[in-house]
């Protein structure tokens, strides 16, 4: 079985549930769908098909990048807002992953529990693509694999350092990098560090690569190829700012901290960014800023899911 093979119909819920071949595929895919756009060619796979797309929680780029991306496929994207729907109003997400499979071809969906996601997968007949919850946001971290291997050529061997909260984007750096061969370092205070458990799951996954975990920054940027960072509060920790302020003062990337990653490091954000928070603006608006080049691949590689999910 070929790896399109393998991957039509299936779910993407998180990056633990593909192998390395997998993922590679959709990397592939996507720059050859962006070398497509790029060129003016008309790339349409997806005509007829809809993507049902619900949101429970607000986005910029999940919401553009997945409804101008089918647009573009030739298929149509349908927002679901979760007050729109009956699923926001008590229907059993049994029941509205059973009607909607009867309407679509494929669901997006942002939200905050995990288990929501794996319940709507449970039940639907059709592929379910894991938009965004506190646990995971796997679509970024293809889109920034995509972007590493544009920029540095390569993804084995290569070691990317994440300093701040061990939120869902560590969790998806954590298990991407294991599955693709990049050494992968957290810095992130005690109390906010990433959860141990999916560390463990990460490190079963590869016996090339190094997941390394500490409260040093320094210590976790040293020879980094990649330094990524997150905002210090997520959607729905709005409440614990200050303290969160207070707890990652140390943790800002800055030109000090830098210094001590490659000379030809590049710097990543999956944005929004708070700049003068978790990174001052000389950082992410430099030359060696990659943010805006890794927003823009969130529309190719989700493309490439697309179509490899729904083809």
């Amino acid at each position: 079985m070929t790896r399109k093979e393998q991957l039509k119909g299936k779910d993407l819920l998180t990056l633990a549930d593909y192998s390395k071949s997998e993922i590679a595929y959709i990397l592939e895919l996507a720059m050859e769908i962006k070398q497509k756009q790029k060129n003016g060619e008309v790339y349409q796979p997806l005509k007829g098909k809809t993507l049902g797309m619900i949101f429970e929680k607000s986005s910029t780029r999940t919401r553009v990048s997945f409804e101008t991306g089918i647009y573009q496929l030739g298929g149509m994207g349908l927002f679901l807002s979760s007050n729109d729907i009956q699923l926001g109003r008590g229907e059993p997400i049994s029941d509205t992953a059973k009607v909607l499979s009867g309407y679509l071809d494929g669901i997006m969906i942002r939200t905050f529990s995990q288990q929501d996601v794996e319940d709507l997968a449970a039940n639907a007949s059709i592929p379910v693509i894991n938009g965004l919850t506190d646990d995971y946001h796997p679509c970024q971290v293809l889109a920034d694999l995509q972007t590493i291997q544009e920029v540095k050529g390569r993804l084995e061997g290569l070691k990317l350092a994440y300093i701040g909260d061990g939120n869902n984007m560590a969790h998806s750096l954590i298990i991407g990098c294991a599955k693709m061969g990049l050494d992968v370092a957290i810095a992130a205070p005690e109390g906010y560090q990433p959860d141990e458990n999916i560390v463990k799951q990460a490190q079963a996954f590869t016996d090339d690569s190094e997941i390394f975990i500490t409260e040093d920054v320094v210590e976790a940027v040293k020879d980094a190829d990649v330094i990524y960072s997150d905002v210090w509060a997520s959607m729905g920790q709005e409440e614990e700012q200050n303290e969160r302020e207070k707890a990652f003062a140390s943790y800002q990337v800055n030109a000090d901290l830098f210094s001590h990653a490659k000379q030809d490091a590049i710097f990543m954000h999956c944005l929004p960014a708070h700049r003068g928070e978790e990174v001052t603006a000389e950082i992410i608006d430099g030359d060696q800023s990659v943010v805006f080049q890794e927003a823009e691949n969130r529309l190719h590689a989700q493309k490439a899911l697309m179509v490899a999910l729904m083809g």
